[in-house]
């Protein structure tokens, strides 16, 4: 099958264009955007579609950008389509809403895209990510972590963005676009691999290829499909759930509320609590990212015994009587914090031996008993405490306004916020460092830096708990 008919296999398969479908083909004046222009130039001309304009983003990284946004103005005027462009300093908007370069840009993106559909009055935005393209998304966040949602990786529709190439290699598009001896251009900053999806793309993914599966890119798009597929299913079921276990309000200041009948969530399969929490609690949360960790630690409020209370990205939940009770903060309520107070607040259980995932903060910390010292800490992500002054069990939390704790050699207690300062801990940094506490909320390890004088090990035969810090996916 020629690679025009496998375009329109898929476009058809999911109803992405019809006749009439007006098309804004985004060109970066990469490989795969230039094919995608001039597919969708061929199904035009063939009746399949009308092509409405041709849009470029100026993310304005590197110097070389404005060359680009005028080999995409070339493409569009030797196609006799209207062209229309924008641009943003995207480092400079990463920086102030301190995400990553890589969101900052998407975001700003695809904001251009739906001017840019409004502008040449366009049904729909088409882009030209390919089944290349999908293979790495998944690996990607299987390397960060995801669900059946994460897993599904690009859809082939999601709103008035649609993916016509999503079923063609990247190689054959370059194949289709020699045989005509169209010229595209190449980014310089794919060769980044500080850049994560370059790092998998030119590093990860050949190793996979070469060292367990030369169809692996098909097998992790293919994976893709299905975990789409189940992601809708899971959907659907969580939708109706939360109808029926879930109670939507406000409090009187405006945050949202949700009332969940631990009853009824309970009586659901695990993965359909899991997927169903993940709904309610991304809704309070707004734009926090909600991870497995937070979900993990939702359920055990459902459970009889344990904890009643947690902080989570964007929302205190509570266990009060039958139901868990999630409330929201309200938007700009970060201004009436005081000074030292966390704007990302969290806490979740340590148990003896286990391990807690922080992915906001990047942080594991780990925690087993040994039944004598075997020697001095490796270093500062490592501790050795005294298991017999620990009262109850162990939780890893950020700080609080008026945490005190007393370091080691030191004659008294210090504020934590003054041990920081002292510290030169970064004040954009103070929220994302680990604290161990006991049950009475005594911190027992600031981890990375130190433990309390009370939980010093004197004696080599004591019995101890070891605890340690690590990055979110480093080594141990």
């Amino acid at each position: 099958m020629d690679l025009l008919s496998r375009v329109r296999q898929f476009v058809r398969q999911h109803d992405l264009i019809a006749p009439g479908t007006r098309v804004v083909a985004a060109v970066s004046g990469g490989s795969d955007s230039v094919a995608l222009v001039h597919i969708l130039h061929a199904l035009a001309a063939a009746g399949e579609l009308r092509l409405a304009g041709v849009a470029h983003f100026n993310h304005q990284l590197r110097p070389s950008a404005v060359d680009d946004e005028r080999f995409a103005a070339g493409v569009a005027a030797s196609l006799g389509l209207p062209f229309t462009r924008d641009g943003e300093d995207v480092a400079a908007r990463a920086s102030r809403e301190r995400r990553s370069i890589e969101d900052a840009g998407r975001t700003a993106r695809h904001a251009f895209f739906e001017r840019a559909r409004a502008t040449l009055d366009a049904d729909v935005v088409a882009l030209g990510h390919t089944r290349d393209d999908q293979a790495e998304t998944v690996l990607l966040r299987l390397t960060r972590g995801a669900g059946p949602r994460g897993l599904a990786g690009m859809h082939p529709r999601n709103g008035r963005v649609i993916r016509p190439l999503l079923g063609c290699r990247r190689q054959d598009l370059r194949a289709w676009l020699d045989e005509r001896t169209l010229p595209f251009v190449e980014d310089e900053t794919n060769q980044d691999v500080n850049i994560p999806r370059n790092r998998v793309r030119a590093e990860l993914m050949p190793l996979l290829a070469m060292r367990f599966n030369p169809g692996i890119v098909d097998v992790l798009a293919d994976q893709a499909d299905l975990a789409r597929d189940a992601s809708a299913w899971m959907e659907t079921m969580a939708a109706e759930l939360e109808s029926r276990v879930v109670r939507r309000s406000t409090t009187a200041r405006g945050e949202p509320l949700r009332e969940i009948d631990v009853a009824g969530l309970r009586a659901a399969p695990l993965a359909l609590q899991r997927a169903t929490l993940w709904r309610v609690m991304s809704d309070v949360a707004g734009r926090r990212p909600v991870a497995f960790g937070h979900v993990d630690a939702a359920l055990r409020l459902t459970e009889e015994h344990g904890e009643t209370r947690i902080d989570l990205p964007g929302q205190r939940l509570e266990r009060i009587g039958p139901s868990v009770v999630l409330t929201g903060r309200v938007a700009g309520a970060e201004g009436r914090r005081a000074a030292d107070e966390p704007s990302n607040l969290f806490r979740f259980p340590l148990s003896i031996p286990g391990e807690v995932a922080l992915p906001d903060a990047g942080w594991i910390v780990s925690a087993h008993a040994a039944r004598a010292t075997v020697g001095k800490p490796a270093g500062s992500d490592e501790a050795l405490i005294r298991l017999d002054v620990c009262r109850g069990s162990l939780a890893v939390r950020n700080r609080r306004p008026g945490d005190r704790f007393r370091p080691v050699g030191l004659d008294g207690q210090k504020k934590l916020q003054d041990y920081f300062v002292d510290r030169k801990v970064a004040r954009a940094q103070r929220d994302t460092v680990p604290l161990v506490v006991d049950e009475t909320d005594r911190i027992v390890w600031v981890a990375g830096f130190g433990i309390d004088e009370a939980f010093r090990v004197t004696d080599p035969a004591q019995a101890v708990i070891i605890l340690k810090l690590k990055a979110l996916g480093g080594s141990a």
